[in-house]
């Protein structure tokens, strides 16, 4: 089964146990949920998802700003 959106909110909720819940609309950059050194982190489990590496040009943050934004840009073939 391809990697989605869920897989990369469980990897954000198990880094936040005083969130419960995540939902894909929710800019995870503003409401800083996830902070620089995550976003380093998730910026590698998102190449782990995808099985490649991403192009420095593709690390935009406005394209990890939201969990269906990171399926969009990221995870679909």
């Amino acid at each position: 089964m391809p990697a989605s959106w869920t897989d990369v909110r469980s990897w954000i909720l198990e880094r936040n146990p005083d969130l419960t819940e995540l939902d894909q609309e929710t800019d995870i950059i503003e409401t800083r949920i996830i902070n620089s050194l995550q976003f380093v982190e998730l910026v590698l489990y998102v190449e782990e998802l995808r099985g490649t590496m991403l192009q420095s040009d593709e690390v935009d943050l406005d394209a990890f700003r939201t969990l269906k934004g990171i399926e969009k840009n990221f995870l679909h073939a």
